[in-house]
């Protein structure tokens, strides 16, 4: 399995433990549900395996115990412990002395137990709520009425509703303190709109560049780079069909950015009908540079017209005053 499925399946970064003594029995429920199915499967075929050769070999620890077995048969003795454990009793085979009435014994309660808890790990991984939500491939940074935005898309591939479904980006950046220690800091990215009340379709967040942004700047992707900064994603909501809250992460490096670009439109409308097209769902579509220049030229005075727009806006109020005193209120 590549790096890139593993990130997609919510395996943020692989994680590698040194010095951590842990035994074979301890965390088999949180093992078993973080297997894959086939190797869950092969692992109860194996587990049933074992387990009946295991009270074949006991069996033949008794000579002439089972009624109807070859003498000294393996095969027979596993098929005997087979029909015992699946409680299907054929009649062929059958405990001949009071060792072989033990180990049927023994053999029936492993049997019901091995049974129970093959079944309750099956309907808990089977059970288990999980989101089908799609992340674009790369994340773009473009125009979006004339203002720089770093925006990425999702989409509900179940075509349900997910309710108020909220979604969080971080920037996981190294940090070295004064004190020369190194850390791993997680920051929050605003977002135009984290939630989405009814997550149906698609959906494309969006995060303004602006001063404040840590990708403002012609030098922010060096900058962040030389951190080893990663992009994190994580969205959660409660799914209306199964009554249960899904979530679903993602991670972008910086590499997989792509600069002067925006997705390409894939919903189009057939009368009363939404036709998603997933096939351009990870297009990306280049800016022109019309647009590019014009949106860096608004980044680049966000701030400072935001600033002039309150104080022009003061001035006003105060002009007011001074003219409402004097008898000349503007109207």
């Amino acid at each position: 399995m590549s790096d890139r499925v593993k990130l997609q399946q919510g395996e943020l970064f692989m994680v590698r433990a040194v010095g951590l003594k842990t035994a074979v029995h301890e965390d088999v429920y949180h093992r078993v549900l973080s297997m894959s199915w086939p190797a869950f499967f092969m692992l109860a075929a194996v587990a049933f395996l074992l387990e009946n050769a295991a009270f074949a070999v006991l069996s033949l620890f008794g000579p002439g115990a089972i009624t109807g077995a070859r003498p000294g048969s393996f095969w027979d003795a596993f098929s005997f412990s087979v029909q015992t454990m699946g409680t299907i009793g054929y009649g062929v085979l059958a405990p001949a002395t009071a060792y072989a009435q033990a180990v049927v014994t023994v053999d029936a309660i492993t049997g019901m137990l091995t049974l129970a808890i093959a079944t309750g790990l099956t309907f808990a991984k089977f059970a288990r709520p999980s989101a089908r939500v799609l992340f674009s491939e790369k994340a773009v940074i473009g125009s979006r009425d004339g203002v720089r935005h770093l925006m990425f898309r999702m989409a509900n591939a179940r075509h349900n509703t997910i309710a108020e479904a909220s979604l969080r980006v971080l920037l996981l950046s190294d940090v070295v303190t004064s004190e020369g220690e190194r850390l791993r800091v997680p920051s929050v990215v605003p977002l135009v709109r984290d939630t989405n009340a009814f997550f149906r379709l698609s959906w494309t967040a969006s995060h303004v560049i602006d001063a404040t942004s840590p990708f403002f700047g012609e030098d922010a992707f060096e900058r962040l780079a030389g951190r080893n900064a990663l992009l994190l994603l994580s969205i959660s909501g409660l799914d209306e069909t199964i009554g249960q809250t899904v979530h679903a992460r993602y991670a972008y490096q910086l590499e997989e950015i792509v600069v002067n670009a925006r997705f390409a439109d894939m919903i189009s409308t057939d009368g009363d009908t939404r036709v998603v097209d997933y096939s351009k769902f990870h297009q990306t579509v280049a800016e022109s540079p019309a647009s590019t220049d014009s949106a860096l030229s608004i980044n680049e005075n966000h701030r400072p017209l935001q600033l002039t727009g309150v104080a022009l806006q003061l001035e006003g109020v105060g002009l007011a005053a001074q003219r409402k005193a004097n008898g000349l209120a503007v109207q």
